[in-house]
């Protein structure tokens, strides 16, 4: 397995009086799509926010590449989590709908003043992975489809190269054809060695992508392993999840 780029030791999330995650541990690895599953409510969510810290841990430590990051010895503000190289593309998209697809990815783009500023190989490398988002350039966000708004997100996110990318459930809500849009787009990610954290209940998707897999359950992680391993044993899969992948096409 490559080393870990990302790790979380004993991560605890208090959100108010709730207490949301219970000494959460697991890691990336660089390079490799980590599947983080479980029912829902189990955590992920909130894990994902607080590895970005838009939530801050409690207790335990949120490492990144050999630094802390989140926890009780330290908690980085958000912006400054972003400028390591980690961005979050969160289940509501974060896409600003009176804008068109141009002005979102220009935001986005925090080296940029203007469009012509932006690092043109790097936007063909995105028409490349979602053409659709050349094709609506000049659309307002708001109009485009679900399957569209998503993948100006993951654009969104991608515009400045990035080392960590955290994603909150791509699939939900779209068409099966626009799922494996986004299933081919992912792997021709994987090819430029960034490290994706994913939270996702299609079990094909997750089945497609990951290298290695995270199962939570009442902000816990109950199983670590390889993605293959799971994806290969129904009796595990109903155990953790209570569903079966083969069930899932």
């Amino acid at each position: 397995m490559s080393a870990a780029i990302l790790q979380l030791q004993g991560v605890h999330t208090h959100i108010g009086a709730y207490h949301i995650l219970h000494g959460v541990d697991f890691e990336a690895p660089t390079g490799q799509v980590t599947m983080l599953l479980g029912r829902n409510g189990a955590g992920k969510t909130t894990t994902l926010r607080t590895i970005m810290g838009l939530w801050a841990a409690s207790r335990g430590q949120v490492v990144f590449d050999g630094q802390a990051i989140g926890g009780d010895k330290a908690q980085r503000r958000t912006p400054d989590i972003a400028q390591l190289g980690i961005a979050y593309v969160p289940e509501n998209m974060g896409i600003f709908s009176d804008l068109t697809v141009r002005e979102n990815l220009l935001l986005a783009a925090r080296d940029a003043r203007t469009v012509e500023q932006m690092d043109t190989q790097r936007l063909e490398w995105l028409f490349g992975l979602f053409p659709a988002i050349r094709k609506f350039w000049l659309y307002p966000a708001g109009k485009l489809s679900g399957g569209q708004k998503q993948m100006l997100a993951i654009c969104r996110a991608l515009v400045e190269p990035r080392r960590l990318l955290l994603i909150d459930e791509p699939s939900k809500g779209l068409a099966p054809a626009i799922v494996q849009n986004l299933i081919a787009a992912l792997r021709e990610l994987k090819r430029t060695q960034t490290t994706v954290l994913l939270v996702e209940q299609n079990f094909a998707m997750a089945r497609a992508l990951g290298d290695q897999v995270a199962v939570m359950d009442d902000g816990r992680v109950v199983h670590r392993g390889a993605m293959a391993e799971l994806a290969g044993d129904e009796a595990l899969q109903h155990k953790l999840l209570g569903l079966s992948l083969g069930a899932h096409q």
